[in-house]
């Protein structure tokens, strides 16, 4: 499991959001069960960490920062 920085491009539902990584690639992330608790809010722009799946799926947003 590896933690990369990147920036939240755009909203969508279910607490989806696009991440793009530094490499420029863009991937899909959804909200870890934490930060759903806690009622932290994520907003286009934000700087992230995500979580990569080793699978290649999708990427959980850890921390906002």
């Amino acid at each position: 499991e590896e933690k990369i920085v990147g920036i939240v491009t755009e909203a969508l539902p279910n607490t989806m959001f696009r991440v793009e990584m530094p490499n420029g690639s863009l991937m899909i992330a959804y909200l870890a069960g934490k930060m759903r608790m806690h009622r932290i809010k994520v907003l286009v722009g934000d700087k992230v960490e995500v979580l990569i799946d080793p699978y290649g799926g999708k990427g959980r947003i850890v921390r906002r920062m």
